[in-house]
């Protein structure tokens, strides 16, 4: 059992500041996130199948290459397992502090990578290892940041704390989009030879910052009123599966609809596009970066109208639009005419963006904060397995099969309505004062 604190309590703007601090920590650290998962794919499309796997075609050294970067989702409930479980043991800080820095050195290691012509066999190994570091990694972060920013901030705008680090999305999508739209005006085989290593290596300055930052934090002050109230738990990831086992399951079909359709747009509609309606890439990535720079602004919109009119309500409102916008969304793009592709972009982007402001609240505040990182890391990371690692495979396989992007739109707006279900049965559990919270925050996690 953790020895119980006693703080004084801070000042009004002192705590304003921590929580200031705390949601900006955790927004770089999903900036990260996404920055590294195009970094990344890009590099596993274009680069690694020649440096890492030569010894095979080059088809197959591109399918063993893509296999690295679906190694990162395979490990991410793994992470969130060890992390959650630790999160609620020794604090948010100091976990977040660790899941930043073994993402560091993960992606900063890869940049170093030598290579299969180098050292052999070995290189594909280290890289394998590398992308496990960083994938245990990624599964204690995002669910750890939504606990500590939702927690270090008052009551009042704790939908928009959680939206703004769910923006870092965005943020990372765009700068790693920029960065190779640099990069691609390297000479020759530069890009081959070294340019491929900067992204990885420059990724250091983001977790440099996110570092500093999270050394300044203060702990949450939902975790030390359950260490002052002696409500630690010895295994809380044990007692979350136990008492919280049903808002865990809704909170991952809740998942569904997001992470399915934020990677149809920013993986799938790519090789729609490109392939079956024949549009430039160029053409296609302009579109991203349009729709990317409106969600790093609309989605802490979002998150200001869940503290007005209700996390859950917007969540659920966001989820039926997501039902229902893919049936747009495949036609516009067909239209072959720019303005009309943008429109259906932005339109199933406007309905992401708001269904993933509204999560990060709506999904903390479904369980009781001494198993609240447990919870929601293993059922977040669970849901983004299930919805986002297959999105693109399967979206890919519907068309080959029928023909038909309504097929298609059919299992997009399919996993979306799964998601209106699932928020419809969650709940957020009722505010309790100070002094019932520290008493009961161990006890029954049920939300439903």
């Amino acid at each position: 059992m953790t020895t119980p604190k006693s703080p004084s309590a801070p000042e009004p703007a002192a705590r304003a500041r921590s929580g200031r601090r705390a949601v900006v920590a955790s927004m770089v650290g999903t900036t990260v996130e996404y920055y590294d998962f195009l970094v990344y794919g890009v590099a596993a499309s274009l680069v690694f199948g020649k440096l890492f796997f030569p010894q095979v075609d080059p088809a197959a050294g591109v399918l063993l290459s893509l296999s690295t970067f679906a190694i990162a989702f395979v490990m991410r409930p793994i992470g969130a397992a060890i992390f959650g479980n630790l999160g609620d043991r020794v604090g948010r800080k100091r976990v977040l502090f660790l899941t930043m820095m073994l993402m560091g050195v993960g992606t900063f290691a890869i940049g170093l990578l030598p290579t299969y012509h180098t050292i052999g066999i070995l290189a594909p190994i280290l890289l394998v290892l590398c992308r496990l570091v960083q994938g245990l990694a990624l599964g204690g972060e995002q669910a750890g940041g939504f606990v500590m920013s939702v927690e270090s901030s008052g009551d009042k705008r704790r939908g928009l704390a959680g939206a703004f680090v769910n923006s870092g999305a965005g943020w990372g999508l765009l700068l790693a989009n920029l960065l190779f739209l640099v990069l691609n005006e390297l000479p020759g085989d530069a890009f081959l030879t070294w340019g491929w290593r900067i992204p990885f290596l420059l990724s250091a300055v983001l977790v440099l910052v996110g570092l500093y930052i999270r050394v300044k934090l203060d702990e949450s002050p939902e975790f030390v009123r359950v260490e002052n109230a002696q409500a630690v738990k010895r295994v809380p990831l044990a007692d979350a599966v136990k008492r919280g086992w049903r808002p865990m399951i809704l909170v991952m079909l809740c998942c569904l609809g997001t992470h399915v359709n934020f990677y149809v747009v920013t993986v799938y509609s790519l090789t729609y596009g490109t392939s079956v309606l024949h549009q430039p890439k160029t053409t296609l990535l302009s579109m991203l970066l349009i729709v990317t720079a409106m969600y790093m602004f609309s989605t802490p919109l979002f998150g200001l109208l869940a503290d007005r009119f209700g996390r859950k309500q917007v969540f659920v409102v966001s989820a039926i639009a997501l039902v229902l916008t893919p049936f747009a969304f495949y036609p516009l793009l067909g239209s072959g005419s720019y303005l009309p592709m943008v429109a259906g972009f932005v339109l199933l982007f406007m309905a992401v963006s708001a269904n993933s402001a509204a999560e990060p609240t709506f999904f903390a505040l479904a369980f009781p904060p001494s198993i609240r990182y447990s919870a929601l890391a293993v059922s977040y990371g669970l849901g983004a397995v299930l919805g986002g690692s297959f999105a693109p495979l399967i979206s890919a396989a519907l068309f080959k099969s029928s023909g038909s992007w309504t097929t298609v739109a059919i299992y997009n707006g399919g996993a979306a309505l799964i998601s209106v279900v699932a928020g419809l049965l969650l709940r957020e559990l009722p505010r309790l004062s100070t002094k019932t919270s520290t008493a009961q925050s161990g006890s029954s996690a049920q939300a439903v």
